[in-house]
């Protein structure tokens, strides 16, 4: 492992730490960042399909006072390079594996936004023993339907052809229709968060995605507690799903956002954060 370490200038002590490194996995480097120390209690966030650990600064600096904070730019996103042609998503949980180990993390809460959840899930059914609780941020333990491969393959294509023009359409449908125009900003932010993925990694993610395995079971035999985060107006996990899997977990908490599509971190982010972080208190 290779790791490059920089350090916050405000380090008064050990709970203020703030690190950024990479790691090296099949000779390919893979970005995280980790704030705050926890004495063990451990949250590790995953971001979604055409986003990076930049997602998630304000929710680190909530949570780093009481947890450790550990988050990923996952393969072919961010500053991660690109691993293999597919990156199913359990390739991806064992990337996160690996860095958890490298860390000596035996436990931890795992937050997953949309394909971070399908990522969490894959982690949550290859390694249960490490899971202290689970989190499904716009997320959900079905595999692609038969339709939603072939979306996945038409996308494909035109990214294939015209990368940019797909992402500048691609960001703003993730809101609900009433909140895009007044998150402007943030949409923009994202589109440049977006750019930053090569063509290579964002094929890389979908086609992982369109084959990745449906992990119902994973959520029936939890043994964790589990929290979903859904929106109302999300086009992309439909509502009527996540009310469905929410009823599978031995413990299962869902939060049902009124006005929210699929990013609740930015269209509900005061209210989703104060969320997380009570699971987390009460879970770790």
């Amino acid at each position: 492992m290779t790791l490059k370490l920089l350090w916050g200038a405000d380090c008064q002590n050990f709970r203020s730490v703030f690190m950024i490194s990479t790691f090296v996995y099949k000779k390919k480097k893979i970005r995280f960042r980790v704030r705050g120390d926890g004495n063990g209690k451990t949250i590790v966030l995953l971001h979604g399909f055409l986003e990076s650990m930049k997602i998630w600064n304000k929710l680190e600096k909530m949570l780093a006072g009481d947890f450790q904070v550990i988050s990923i730019d996952l393969p072919g996103f961010g500053k991660s390079e690109c691993i293999e042609p597919v990156h199913t998503m359990s390739l991806m949980a064992n990337v996160v594996n690996k860095i958890l180990l490298s860390l000596e993390v035996k436990r931890c809460i795992m937050l997953g936004h949309s394909m971070g959840g399908y990522v969490a899930l894959a982690f949550a059914a290859q390694f249960p023993s490490k899971m202290k609780g689970l989190v499904l941020f716009h997320s959900k333990a079905r595999a692609d339907t038969p339709e939603a491969k072939l979306n996945r393959n038409r996308a494909v294509r035109i990214i294939e052809s015209d990368r940019s023009n797909f992402i500048f359409q691609f960001i703003p449908e993730l809101f609900a229709p009433d909140n895009i125009e007044y998150f402007q900003e943030e949409i923009n932010a994202l589109r440049k968060i977006a750019a930053e993925t090569s063509k290579d990694g964002i094929i890389a993610a979908l086609e992982g995605m369109k084959l990745r395995r449906d992990r119902m079971h994973v959520l029936s035999d939890a043994a964790f507690p589990v929290l979903f985060i859904a929106g109302k107006e999300d086009t992309r996990i439909p509502l009527a799903d996540i009310v469905e899997e929410a009823q599978l977990p031995g413990h299962s908490e869902i939060v049902i956002m009124s006005d929210v599509g699929h990013m609740g971190i930015i269209e509900a982010r005061e209210k989703t954060n104060k969320i997380i972080q009570s699971f987390a208190v009460r879970v770790l």
